[in-house]
């Protein structure tokens, strides 16, 4: 059993967070198990096996911290989205077909926002190359 063991119940990882969610009373740990589980005659290079951990740690907060990243570009276009409810928009669909109409409502899609018009219609908010005020849609 390694250090990370010992703290991940056998696992090999740090729980279900990854090393990102290590406590300081965690890290602590691993390096005492670890230091405890060395040959004194032989002993590991400590200094190695605190910047692997390091780098382990800042790997996973690039992670943790890409991921709040686009949840957060998600929740603005969404909220940029939601603008063009009541007014004309013009795009070109996936299919390449041009559409113009009101806006009813915005749908949250994995794929980013979708428009729906009053008909029923739908375009992908990053396919949308208009939006106008109601009655301005014939150049008013």
């Amino acid at each position: 059993m390694n250090a990370l063991d010992a703290i991940g119940g056998g696992t090999g990882t740090a729980g279900s967070t990854g090393f990102s969610g290590l406590s300081s009373e965690d890290f602590t740990k691993i390096i005492f198990t670890e230091l405890g589980k060395q040959d004194p005659l032989a002993p590991n290079d400590t200094n190695q096996l605190l910047e692997q951990i390091a780098n382990i740690r800042k790997i996973q907060s690039d992670m943790d911290l890409t991921t709040r990243l686009q949840s957060l570009v998600g929740s603005n276009e969404f909220a940029s989205a939601t603008t063009a409810i009541g007014k004309f928009v013009s795009g070109v669909t996936s299919g390449n077909q041009r559409v113009s109409d009101v806006v009813k409502s915005v749908i949250r899609t994995s794929d980013g926002p979708v428009l729906q018009f009053e008909d029923g219609r739908r375009i992908e908010f990053s396919r949308v190359d208009s939006i106008r005020n109601v009655g301005e849609e014939d150049g008013e």
